[in-house]
């Protein structure tokens, strides 16, 4: 008999009728993970899409004030290498910090289930020992 199977109707016990109320719970909870999922994302999106507007748009409003104002906006090459170079060290750290940041969430991703796994396993070895003792004190019925 499934979980669903047990729980249908009018439960008379209180076991049956909290795994009613908690199957109950589990199953909302489940149905809105994805909905809170994509609203992060969708939000991550908009804020980065509206930081890069922000700094496109003052880099062109500088631009245009130097411009206007004939302000020379010309740079030695070696401080256009540093700049590049800094550049693209930042960009390697932040490649590396997603990468730890990926390996961390697999991680723990792993450890939930194998606690998951080790939860099910006592709690099958607790019905077992359980059952061990019932049948050790109880008489055969013949």
């Amino acid at each position: 008999m499934s979980k669903n199977e047990q729980t249908q109707g009018t439960p008379k016990d209180a076991f049956s009728v909290y795994q009613q109320n908690v199957d109950k719970l589990f199953t909302s909870i489940k149905q809105s993970v994805p909905q809170y999922h994509q609203s992060i994302t969708n939000v991550q999106q908009e804020y980065l899409q509206a930081y890069e507007n922000i700094v496109d748009s003052s880099i062109a409003l500088q631009k245009e004030y130097a411009k206007k104002f004939g302000i020379a906006a010309n740079v030695p090459e070696t401080t256009i290498r540093a700049i590049r170079d800094s550049t693209e060290e930042i960009a390697k750290a932040a490649s590396v910090q997603n990468q730890i940041a990926l390996a961390t969430i697999d991680a723990t991703q792993q450890n939930i289930k194998t606690f998951n796994d080790n939860a099910k396993s006592f709690a099958e070895l607790n019905k077992n020992i359980l059952q061990s003792w019932i049948s050790a004190f109880t008489t055969p019925n013949n």
